[in-house]
């Protein structure tokens, strides 16, 4: 468990180098550039927004292009494809890749035009085909729908919102003429015929008087007629023939065009290269305008791992001529951290940087968390049917997949050591998809065949699970009051580490060892043993001890004896906190209960059916759906409590955080990563 070591450096290159010099320092990825301004001392710096502001437009070029390809060409995927690696690439693929980069963008722009007029179709295409509906009910019209009639007579072509007959549509329009006092007045004459009625709508045309239009159209609105959407200048049935036939020529296009997209899927992975590339020289460019140069050369700051630093120094050196000036760091600096831990431990650093990176001060606490993680994990879960589906499943993945990304591949090792420690804790408690062997014995083979717990079973026996779950929260505790007292004693603050942590064990500790003496509280916790007398005077003195100090000591910056007592009982009130914190360990006790006890009841349910055929059948489809259900549950109550109990009861002994993780430039790419050696 460490931190790895840094190292400032100083990087002085010729400006005729300068691209060579950060394209290999990006594939190399161990330095962290640092802002340092020298204005005042000859330097300057570029503005580079433009040539960004370029490079991104090429990159989103090539990944709206990309997004096409994956929607009309996607590529087969295998069922781990989701955590399948980026593919590699060597420096000199990378340089002969570069010189098609034109040929790639215009490849994209021509996959994306493409898309767009596929897309433009489209909408062409739901027009024509609403048109067709709109003009479907007029089918049978014999005239054009913008007939507007003779030079005596007006026609009026359109339609009323409901269903009607040419009879109650002369019937309805008379009624209003009556209201009007005007019924009998032949110039109001009209004659109707209806084309087309539905429940919706009646199409119809109606004929009457030129001379009468504008009154004639008046007293149809008011029965709410209306012209159609769609007044074509052909007879309705030869404008559907036409827009069939436009429909027709929209679908070869379309599939023409899609033909052509698909066929340009055969140049993806240098589309894929190129939005990499892009997106490096996006990053590069930024770095460039942070970079100090004079006229001949520039200088870059930076912070690099001590391990790779004297290698960085000789590479660049025999490749490019550049100077690199190394010096320790110092105080003041804010350096980076990079944790460094053996393979046990390091699966486990993803969730120490979900938290927070250790400070410049502290000690990497990863190999103590990896050991308390899968601890208290698997007892979380405690089932060795879960535990060897883990096993099987993580080491099936990591077997398989060896180019995964890092982060990936550290999760999927942390749940592999999660699953041995489910599988040994489910083997100690005897617990097998639940009682899985008892019912499967019994129910299909009349057998009393069972998997005995070699330790005890927990559903049986709460009581001496809860009482090992707090034993375990206290030692996760003091574990954690121990780091802390260990990087005290390394600071030289022995002061601090009496009065705040060794006056804290003697009075937890004392209270614990006091509570064991006890008769009510051996019996209350069914234990087996129970500490003698003598103990007791120990363990009282030791509390006593404990609380002078926190009272008198843990306020000692305060000069005035008052504040410093107040302050030292404001603490010692935090003896409740600690009892809460031990108390938060029954969770241990809950989770483990809930998966066995889950897994038992879907157990019972499959048995229900009873042997033979059709129960084994029954028994089968149950167990399945419900374990996977069980443990799916349980697997995510095991991974957050299990963070919980880290974060909140564990690093609050101890744990400050608040460092910056070491970030290099890099070649933070999507689809590729480069191989140089180091």
């Amino acid at each position: 468990m460490s931190k790895l070591p840094m190292k400032r450096v100083g990087i002085y290159g010729l400006k005729s180098r300068r691209k060579e010099i950060l394209e290999a320092l990006q594939r190399y990825g161990v330095l962290e550039p640092i802002s340092c301004d020298l204005s005042g001392s000859g330097f300057e710096k570029l503005d580079t927004a433009r040539a960004t502001a370029r490079f991104m437009n090429a990159k989103n070029i090539l990944e709206r292009a990309l997004g096409v390809l994956n929607e009309y060409s996607p590529e087969k995927a295998s069922l781990f494809s989701t955590l399948e690696g980026k593919k590699t690439m060597t420096a000199g693929q990378y340089y002969e890749l570069i010189e098609n980069s034109d040929n790639a963008l215009n490849i994209a722009r021509e996959i994306n035009e493409l898309a767009k007029r596929i897309y433009e179709l489209r909408l062409e295409l739901v027009k024509t085909e609403n048109s067709i509906s709109a003009l479907s009910p007029w089918k049978d019209l014999d005239i054009p729908l913008d007939f507007a009639g003779t030079k005596k007579t007006a026609a009026f072509i359109g339609t009323f919102p409901e269903e009607y007959t040419a009879e109650e549509i002369t019937a309805g329009y008379f009624e209003t003429l009556t209201q009007r006092g005007c019924a009998d007045d032949v110039r109001y004459a009209i004659d109707v015929t209806v084309v087309h009625s539905d429940r919706q709508m009646t199409c119809a045309v109606i004929i009457g008087r030129r001379d009468m239009k504008n009154e004639l159209d008046g007293i149809l609105r008011e029965r709410g007629f209306a012209a159609p959407v769609c007044r074509a200048g052909k007879l309705p049935r030869t404008e559907i023939e036409r827009l069939r036939s436009k429909i027709a020529g929209i679908d070869a296009e379309i599939e023409e065009n899609t033909a052509r997209i698909v066929k340009r899927a055969e140049s993806r992975r240098l589309i894929e290269f190129m939005a990499d590339y892009y997106l490096m020289r996006i990053e590069k460019y930024e770095l460039l305008c942070d970079i100090n140069q004079r006229k001949k050369f520039f200088v870059i700051f930076g912070y690099v791992p001590e391990k790779y630093a004297a290698a960085l120094e000789m590479f660049l050196a025999e490749r490019y001529g550049a100077v690199t000036e190394i010096s320790e760091v110092s105080e003041e600096d804010e350096v980076p951290v990079l944790l460094k831990n053996n393979k046990f431990s390091s699966p486990v650093e993803t969730v120490l940087e979900t938290y927070s990176m250790p400070n410049k001060t502290e000690i990497d606490p990863t190999f103590v968390l990896s050991l308390f993680y899968y601890f208290l994990f698997g007892l979380m879960l405690s089932d060795a049917g879960y535990g060897l589906l883990m096993i099987l499943g993580c080491g099936f993945v990591l077997m398989r997949l060896r180019n995964m990304e890092p982060g990936m591949k550290k999760t999927i090792k942390m749940f592999f050591y999660c699953g041995i420690s489910t599988f040994f804790w489910g083997i100690l408690f005897g617990s097998f998809f639940g009682d899985a062997v008892a019912v499967i014995a019994s129910t299909f083979f009349d057998s009393d065949l069972a998997l005995r717990p070699l330790w005890f079973e927990p559903i049986k026996d709460p009581m001496r699970m809860l009482i090992f779950s707090f034993a375990i929260g206290i030692v996760h505790l003091f574990a954690g009051l121990g780091i802390k007292l260990y990087q005290l004693l390394r600071e030289g603050d022995i002061k601090s580490a009496f009065f705040d942590v060794v006056c804290w064990y003697l009075l937890v500790g004392g209270g614990i060892a006091y509570l064991l003496t006890m008769d009510m509280f051996v019996s209350m916790a069914n234990l087996s043993f129970k500490l003698p007398p003598a103990v007791q005077t120990a363990a009282v003195i030791a509390a006593a001890v404990g609380a002078a100090g926190i009272t008198l000591f843990s306020g000692r910056s305060s000069r005035n004896i008052f504040k410093r007592i107040a302050k030292g009982l404001y603490d010692l009130y935090g003896v409740t906190g600690y009892l809460s914190d031990i108390l938060s360990y029954s969770r241990l006790l809950a989770l483990g209960l809930a998966t066995g006890v889950i897994a038992q009841v879907f157990n019972q349910m499959g048995s229900m059916f009873g042997g033979g055929a059709v129960g084994a059948v029954c028994f089968t489809l149950i167990f399945v759906i419900g374990h996977s259900l069980n443990m799916a549950i349980n697997l995510l109550g095991a991974y957050v409590h299990t963070n919980r109990l880290q974060f909140v009861e564990f690093f609050g002994k101890f744990y400050e955080g608040g460092g910056k993780k070491f970030e290099p430039f890099s070649a933070n790419t999507n689809y590729f990563k480069f191989k140089e050696e180091k």
